[in-house]
């Protein structure tokens, strides 16, 4: 039954819906309104682009609180590595969001329930579908819910790069000692411990650093301690 089914969906999505026809339209795709041709039901088009700029919002805020110290253009490119179909899809799978779309014949047959750009238009859409049924905090909840670990685990990618890497051929450049990375001291709760981590160059202390994760911490270090060394080099 659609009774049953719906009900299940919002139990894996963790959201209630005070209006289940916002969820029916999230997950209709158009093949499935031009072969029924039921001119009561809605594609999920408009949500999707609703649920784009939605998404953005909420990922964009939560990356400025989360990691204040670094610059807009790292800030984008860790959110392009986070709302991007290959993410979306895969997150989409994680709730078993392909069970519950409505396809027309042709899509279903031809494997539309894991398609990639399907997957990621209807999570879009859902998100627009719970921000119209609920507010813009009870989204977020289930944004960062589903997308924190990828947030984390892009921002650190990028971290390791952009500072790490860096230092570590600027070293080797100058023909310095490769820099240590130490953890100095942890703070917080094990659920949100934070580490503070002080990076040495030839057992002098170069650069300082604290973050949610030692990897972050460090590459926090290791931006003080390029600008240092450059700063040295300069003179």
């Amino acid at each position: 039954m659609l009774e049953d089914k719906l009900a299940n969906f919002q139990k894996i999505l963790g959201c209630t819906f005070h209006n289940t026809n916002l969820l029916i339209e999230s997950v209709t795709h158009k093949s499935y309104i031009n072969e029924k041709k039921n001119k009561n039901r809605k594609d999920n088009e408009i949500l999707e682009f609703l649920g784009d700029a939605v998404l953005n919002l909420i990922i964009s805020e939560y990356l400025i609180k989360t990691y204040p110290h670094l610059a807009e253009g790292d800030l984008s490119k860790i959110r392009s590595m986070v709302v991007n179909e290959s993410t979306l899809s895969d997150i989409a799978r994680k709730i078993d969001l392909g069970n519950y779309l409505f396809l027309g014949s042709g899509e279903e047959q031809s494997g539309g329930r894991n398609k990639n750009s399907i997957l990621a238009n209807a999570l879009e859409a859902i998100i627009a579908a719970i921000y119209s049924d609920s507010n813009l905090n009870g989204v977020a909840a289930f944004v960062i819910r589903n997308f924190e670990d990828i947030i984390r685990i892009s921002a650190e990618k990028k971290v390791s790069f952009d500072f790490k890497t860096e230092l570590q051929e600027f070293c080797q450049r100058c023909k310095l000692p490769l820099p240590v990375y130490k953890v100095s001291g942890e703070r917080g709760p094990e659920h949100e411990k934070v580490f503070e981590i002080e990076l040495l160059i030839d057992n002098k202390v170069f650069g300082r650093g604290s973050g949610r994760s030692k990897k972050e911490a460090e590459q926090i270090a290791a931006e003080e301690a390029i600008k240092k060394l450059k700063m040295q080099n300069a003179k």
